[in-house]
């Protein structure tokens, strides 16, 4: 009896390894057509790389969709502020390749020149350095930032709200930079409240009724020790410094109720607001 079962159990064994052989045939065909052609796995790989790159790109652009905001100093009394503008800010988006980009003279030196402009013009450091400045002062924190507005080249204004947390590297301030300026706004994380927002102009139609307008230049003929002129103002009225953020050049002194040169040496837009808040950190103590 239990022979029949073990021609049986043979004839079975026989077709599972016919089967194996059968699998494992093809199997070795496609590992020798592989090694045939190493450049289908070269160009597999490159699909790979660029799509993992987009998708790089893609989060990127998301992680600046909105922006996160530092908690307010609420103070039941009015306290005197302080307003900036930043003039001639060196942000212009171009479209390198199939992204539209905020231009810079380090990565799209070859591009500007064949366009037959000057790389040396195009330095949006230098407002992101002012930028931080400013945001990351005692003054910002202690509540008596009123208001930024930045101006381009191109004449594009905008305003930052004082409780921004301004990104940290370049390369994020570049993205958050382009967005706005296709966008025209840019919102609080989970909010729907405008942190930056394009605006009209002119600027003054946003600053305080009798509001003091300070432009500093270095070529400017007043000079002052800004401590001593910061301190002499009158805290009724909300001072407006206007400074610039470009390359090259001097503001424009138009609407500036006083032009004054505060070093005998140029100073970039970074140190000179520096300057500045530490004039009002001092004037109304803010440790």
């Amino acid at each position: 009896m239990g022979r029949p079962y073990a021609v049986k159990g043979r004839k079975k064994k026989r077709k599972l390894n016919e089967a194996a052989a059968s699998d494992s045939a093809p199997a070795a065909d496609e590992a020798e057509e592989l090694q045939q052609r190493p450049e289908e796995a070269v160009e597999e790989k490159g699909n790979e790389n660029m799509a993992a790159a987009a998708a790089g790109e893609e989060e990127e652009h998301a992680a600046v969709e909105g922006l996160p905001v530092v908690p307010r100093t609420v103070d039941g009394k009015r306290q005197p502020g302080a307003i900036f503008v930043l003039e001639r800010a060196c942000l212009e988006v171009g479209k390198v390749g199939k992204n539209m980009q905020i231009l810079n003279s380090d990565d799209h030196a070859n591009y500007l020149r064949k366009q037959g402009r000057n790389p040396a013009d195009y330095r949006p450091d230098i407002i992101h350095q002012a930028l931080l400045a400013i945001f990351d002062s005692p003054l910002t924190k202690a509540g008596r930032l009123q208001a930024v507005y930045v101006r381009t080249e191109k004449g594009v204004l905008f305003e930052i709200k004082p409780h921004v947390r301004m990104p940290r590297t370049f390369k994020r301030f570049c993205g958050l930079m382009s967005q706005l300026l296709q966008k025209l706004s840019i919102t609080a994380v989970g909010k729907r409240e405008k942190l930056l927002n394009v605006i009209k102009n002119p600027v003054t139609r946003y600053l305080p009724v009798g509001a003091r307008k300070i432009g500093l230049s270095y070529s400017a003929e007043k000079s002052v020790n800004l401590f001593d002129y910061v301190a002499k103002s009158n805290d009724d009225e909300t001072l407006v410094f206007v400074v610039g953020a470009m390359a090259h050049g001097k503001i424009d002194k138009e609407y500036s109720d006083d032009y004054i040169q505060i070093c005998n040496y140029p100073l970039s837009a970074a140190c000179c607001l520096n300057r500045i808040c530490s004039a009002l950190e001092q004037k109304w103590k803010i440790q």
